[in-house]
């Protein structure tokens, strides 16, 4: 249901979603949505030790700004409260040389589902034997540098990829790990472009058909190829870990299964994970400690249950990690009241960024929250709609937020929540350049990605020819 639905208009103004409450003072910040660093000084937003304006006068918007002191903590939160377990980073969310030097550093391993991805993690010295290759659509090339990297574990989704490393290990002489992908049909409590544990979808090979034990008795048999275990992974933004506890019990029956009729005991389990964070004011998500308690007495009911020994579990905090750790900060442009039906009043802050630096609003209707970033205000708060500069109506930063009524041109607004998908989904829509990646820690500020250039731009533009 839209957030829209039973919105009450008041003459002149709009109420906001039952979820969205007016703010005691729009100049707070609402600790939770923000990394642990942020603060707002005489109303000027600060990270790491550093004023949001003075990193965007030497900058310039839009920028995303990453909280190294952040990151590595909860990237240190996951390891310490996850320590019987393999914690895997997603590079998917967020990656560069220096963010896989942070995680190879707090002592996590990596996930990788591209070769760049994997590009990327070499250059930072990554340790291959603590790299996870995903994807449901891995070709030759990539498995077979995979391979030769000596990557720890190459998770498979499908038949044929099972046939192309087994030809690539016969080929070369080397020897590959492997994980089989299964989709436990669990409904995720989350937008349907991030389940992916349910039948109908891309991802794994299904419990349900047989095709799961299948692939599994392949790898198993085909020489070069050894058989770490078994691979769930039910979504992304995840809160409840009741879906956890049934992909948990039909997996590990599946694991099992295999013990009984094939004779193997696979010596892994990854759980997924996927974990969710806050946005908005209406999330609430869990603390590693308390999401390892409950993930660990799961697995060892399951195991009681089914008599068999736990394996030793991974798990993918996915964006709970980088998600918090940065923000989105741009300049506004234009500020537009738009009278709706029946007299209500939407105002329309128009920055200089949108969909070519966070898609994700466009993409699946996610919610965001905002600061005025530059100054304070005494300005009644009035419920705001942070629009982008592209072509596009659906071009939406955040769908619903209370500013104060005096938001002008010039002013700089920050976006908590931005570090996943933000960056790594950027993209050149109207030819818009991407946008930095400034780390700030202690007081110091360094660009670990520049913004691109013109020259960027046209450098792959072969001209009239």
């Amino acid at each position: 249901m839209s957030h829209e639905a039973g919105w009450a208009h008041a003459p002149g103004a709009l109420r906001g979603p039952s979820w969205l409450r007016e703010p005691a003072d729009p100049n707070d910040l609402v600790p939770h949505l923000w990394s642990t660093t942020a603060q707002k000084v005489d109303g000027e937003l600060h990270v790491g030790g550093l004023a949001v304006a003075d990193l965007v006068a030497e900058h310039n918007t839009p920028a995303y700004v990453l909280d190294e002191a952040d990151f590595r903590a909860r990237a240190r939160a996951f390891r310490d409260a996850f320590s019987a377990y393999d914690v895997f980073y997603a590079g998917k969310a967020f990656l560069c040389t220096a963010v896989a030097a942070w995680v190879k550093e707090e002592g996590l391993s990596l996930d990788v589902c591209s070769n760049g991805e994997l590009t990327v993690a070499l250059r930072a010295g990554f340790d291959p034997a603590r790299i996870g290759y995903h994807g449901n659509n891995k070709t030759v090339t990539e498995l077979r540098r995979a391979v030769a990297a000596g990557v720890g574990r190459i998770v498979v989704d499908s038949f044929v990829e099972i046939e192309r490393l087994a030809m690539i290990v016969a080929d070369t002489g080397l020897s590959a790990r492997v994980m089989v992908r299964v989709t436990a049909g669990v409904e995720a409590h989350t937008h349907e472009y991030i389940a992916t544990a349910h039948e109908d979808q891309k991802f794994g090979f299904s419990i349900t058909s047989g095709d799961a034990f299948e692939a599994v008795r392949q790898v198993q048999v085909a020489p070069g190829l050894e058989l770490l275990g078994l691979h769930s992974h039910i979504g992304s933004q995840i809160f409840d870990s009741s879906g956890f506890e049934v992909a948990a019990r039909r997996v590990l029956a599946l694991h099992a299964r295999v013990s009984d009729e094939l004779g193997v005991t696979m010596p892994e389990m990854d759980l997924g994970g996927g974990f969710g964070i806050a946005y908005t004011t209406q999330d609430d998500p869990s603390d590693p400690a308390q999401l390892a308690t409950e993930l660990s007495k799961i697995v060892e009911h399951e195991c009681r249950a089914l008599d068999i020994p736990a394996p030793r579990l991974s798990i993918e905090p996915g964006r709970a990690i980088v998600g918090p750790a940065m923000c989105t900060v741009y300049t506004v442009g234009t500020v537009k009241p738009v009278r709706l039906d029946g007299g209500a009043v939407r105002t329309y802050i128009s920055v200089d960024g949108g969909m070519s630096d966070n898609i994700r609003t466009a993409l699946y209707d996610a919610d965001y929250s905002c600061t005025v970033a530059s100054r304070t205000s005494t300005a009644p708060p009035v419920l705001a709609r942070v629009v982008g500069k592209h072509c596009e109506a659906g071009d939406i930063v955040v769908k619903d937020e209370f500013l104060p009524g005096d938001v002008a041109p010039g002013d700089l607004l920050a976006v908590p929540g931005t570090g996943a998908y933000g960056r790594s989904m950027a993209s050149n829509y109207n030819h818009a350049l991407r946008p930095p990646v400034v780390a700030v820690r202690d007081g110091v500020a360094r660009v670990v990605v520049r913004r691109e250039t013109e020259d960027d731009l046209l450098a792959t533009d072969m001209g009239d020819q």
